[in-house]
């Protein structure tokens, strides 16, 4: 119920509604416009590449080995966001927050990126869409990339001040459709107390009908 509710205040408790999809409490940090269907990869990793292995020591001992070591790094960057786009891939949910050449390669190639979402979503996502967070794999970027969900749409929504993300998917294994219910009310407290009638509503209506399937 947590990741399916948002509240926002300052608004009348009439403009409180249900929306198809998620609405992720974060904004973009790169929104690259895209009609129809498109696919979404989610990564729990950055996507920079890293100069070494963890607890190996790197050491550069010129300028020139410093330079050349960068323009590999952007050189690897640009090559995975060609290679999500070679792939139909626009979308980029990420629980880590992406280093600024991701964000501009990812940009110069119309992949959206989202990113720092928590655990939590993160969860929900990969319930929701079947998928498991997509990790590069060495220097092999070509292939299809299989860890992808079918997103239906991805657009900006504002809610008050709060910018967020609104994404829908493309029906699942499990055949859960999710919907995001928006409450809205002139200050926190009034919502909080709704969320938490709302959410007491919804527990009964989980014993209810388990206590009938039984």
């Amino acid at each position: 119920f947590a990741e399916l509710h948002t509240a926002v205040a300052g608004l009348p408790v009439a403009s409180s509604r249900v929306l198809p999809g998620l609405v992720l409490r974060r904004d973009f940090a790169a929104y690259c416009p895209a009609g129809g269907d498109l696919r979404a990869v989610l990564v729990t990793a950055p996507l920079r590449p890293a100069l070494s292995a963890s607890g190996v020591e790197f050491v550069v001992d010129s300028e020139d080995q410093y330079q050349a070591s960068q323009r590999w790094v952007s050189r690897r960057t640009e090559a995975l966001m060609k290679h999500f786009r070679s792939n139909n891939v626009k979308l980029l949910l990420s629980s880590t927050k992406q280093e600024e050449a991701v964000i501009h390669f990812a940009k110069l190639h119309g992949v959206s990126v989202v990113e720092c979402l928590s655990s939590e979503e993160i969860a929900l996502l990969c319930e929701i869409t079947g998928v498991s967070p997509y990790t590069p794999f060495g220097d092999k970027l070509d292939g299809e990339i299989t860890e992808t969900a079918l997103a239906t749409f991805c657009q900006p929504l504002l809610l008050g001040s709060r910018r967020c993300v609104h994404v829908g998917f493309a029906t699942g294994a499990s055949g859960f459709q999710p919907h995001c219910l928006i409450l809205c009310g002139p200050v926190d407290g009034i919502n909080e107390q709704h969320a938490a009638a709302l959410q007491g509503a919804f527990t009964m209506l989980q014993q209810l009908f388990k206590t009938v399937d039984q």
